[in-house]
């Protein structure tokens, strides 16, 4: 059954994980459920908790890579000589 679960976290999206993430919470505070469901869902809460933090540190970890790429580039432009009449019209 762990494999399953493991299966079904990696399936979902970030969004599909919170949603989840908060409707055992809701269920955890506002129930009165037998104390095996409750650890049964705190420890599913746990592995989303970790998906998610594992995307969040997947799409940061993008977000930098671009920026640092879109730098460079932006570093390369301005090192390469420029044709000032390309850009404003005189040929």
């Amino acid at each position: 059954m762990k494999d399953r679960d493991n299966k079904n976290s990696e399936e979902m999206s970030y969004e599909e994980a919170v949603k989840k993430l908060e409707e055992i919470v809701n269920r955890l505070e506002n129930a009165e459920i037998p104390l095996e469901d409750s650890l049964s869902s705190f420890q599913e809460g746990i592995a989303l908790s970790r998906y998610c933090r594992e995307k969040l540190a997947e799409i940061e970890y993008k977000v930098e890579y671009l920026l640092k790429e879109e730098q460079q580039q932006s570093i390369n432009s301005k090192d390469s000589p420029v044709d000032e009449n390309a850009y404003n019209g005189d040929e």
